[in-house]
């Protein structure tokens, strides 16, 4: 480590380490966080470090990449990263920065490539990031072996990329394992992306995210999304009717006859995949409940298969029927701004306008992104306020974004270096 990285650690962030793990240790469980949570550029920072450089990331889908020299391309804060398939047929993953002066190798978000070459000085890697070129002016002492790419770590899962730029990346095979099962009859090497979107919230990441872990709001915010949504997903929640209790047994009882995986499956706190039917007569997420693609993803025999809902924190939650996916990545680009990528999946041999419209299969979603957004946006301000205060949360409504601070309060301690066994959380 340099000597300014090591001085970086006591100016200004060290003092913000001790405020964050105290604030933490001492915050009201089921209440919101503190103000700075939402708005501190130093306490965002610390955010940056101990959770996006350390745990495991949605980065893309491998479908986006099928063949050798295919990449796509992710920023993780100042970290921009590459993803491309190998030779070998494998998914890679490095730092998008060549070795020589620091260039961006790639600087699209996705391609095809022979070989992974920097556009400053023409710097060649091989798709397994060895360094195979750099010209004659370096001298004939210069190593190409010490010069080669740095990876980055990456796993993939029932089709999901995840990277994660820790040293030593945390532990992933059981929720790795467990998209495997649940995907399996998606054939998810046989999708494709038929249309995607992104959109700029001018709102904290932990806002997103608490947003989408609840449906209280949905009433009063969402009507395209309720056209087909229920707004509860397990026969456990205390709002969860006999009616729905009725409708899930009746479509378990479909489902397992045809094979395809539902029961509720949680993670710890990180990941969370459950099947939940839409609503009685609804079979897709569109306007009318109906079919948005006519051919039906993978082996699958009915488009009548709900929605396999797929958390994985702290960046994605996604949406599968039996006619298309609908999948969401939440990447932070400032104290008070996130970016959310959408991706609507179709079997790979759909034909768009012929088997799909991609303006009324994104119709739904669009409607929500945008009322999400409007929404983060207002709590942003609000929160800014010198009058806001944590305020409580519902554990009825709203225990979705308990667990979501919960995860978030834990690991931020953890990463920081917090001794302390175990959370010591204020009774509220």
């Amino acid at each position: 480590m340099d000597p300014l990285s090591s001085a970086r650690l006591d100016d200004p962030l060290t003092p913000a380490r001790e405020a964050t793990v105290e604030m933490l240790q001492q915050r009201r469980r089921h209440f919101s966080l503190p103000q700075p949570f939402y708005n501190d550029e130093r306490l965002f920072r610390l955010e940056m470090q101990e959770i996006f450089e350390k745990e495991w990331l949605f980065a893309g889908m491998t479908c986006e990449i099928p063949a050798k020299g295919n990449f796509i391309t992710l920023e993780v804060g100042d970290n921009p990263v590459v993803i491309v398939r190998g030779n070998d047929g494998d998914v890679h993953a490095f730092h998008n920065v060549c070795r020589h002066r620091g260039s961006r190798l790639c600087v699209t978000d996705k391609g095809k490539v022979a070989k992974l070459v920097c556009p400053y000085h023409q710097w060649t890697y091989e798709l397994d990031g060895r360094l195979l070129f750099a010209g004659s002016d370096m001298g004939k002492e210069f190593d190409l072996s010490a010069h080669g790419l740095k990876p980055v770590h990456v796993r993939t899962g029932g089709g999901f990329i995840f990277v994660s730029l820790a040293d030593e990346a945390p532990e992933i095979d059981g929720f790795l394992e467990a998209l495997d099962h649940y995907l399996a009859p998606y054939d998810m090497a046989n999708l494709k992306v038929a249309v995607e979107s992104s959109i700029v919230e001018q709102a904290n990441w932990k806002l997103v995210l608490e947003n989408n872990r609840e449906c209280y709001h949905c009433n009063g915010a969402h009507p395209e999304l309720l056209n087909s949504l229920q707004e509860f997903d397990d026969t456990d929640d205390p709002r969860a009717t006999p009616a729905y209790k009725a409708l899930v047994a009746r479509k378990q009882a479909d489902w397992e006859a045809q094979g395809v995986p539902f029961t509720l499956t949680r993670l710890e706190r990180r990941n969370r995949l459950t099947r939940t039917p839409l609503l009685d007569g609804a079979v897709s997420m569109t306007m009318d409940g109906k079919q948005a693609c006519q051919k039906l993803m993978g082996n699958l025999q009915s488009a009548d298969l709900g929605s396999l809902r797929i958390l994985h924190l702290p960046n994605s939650w996604n949406h599968f029927m039996g006619d298309h996916a609908v999948v969401f990545r939440v990447m932070p680009l400032g104290p008070q701004q996130t970016v959310v990528t959408t991706k609507w999946l179709v079997h790979k041999d759909a034909m768009e306008e012929v088997d799909y419209v991609p303006e009324q299969m994104r119709k739904v979603w669009d409607a929500t992104n945008d009322q999400d957004r409007r929404l983060a946006e207002e709590n942003q301000r609000g929160i800014n306020s010198k009058a806001y205060q944590p305020g409580p949360y519902s554990e009825t409504y709203e225990f979705g974004v308990i667990d979501f601070i919960d995860w978030y309060s834990e690991r931020m301690l953890e990463n920081l270096g917090n001794t302390a066994p175990q959370l010591r959380l204020a009774k509220g």
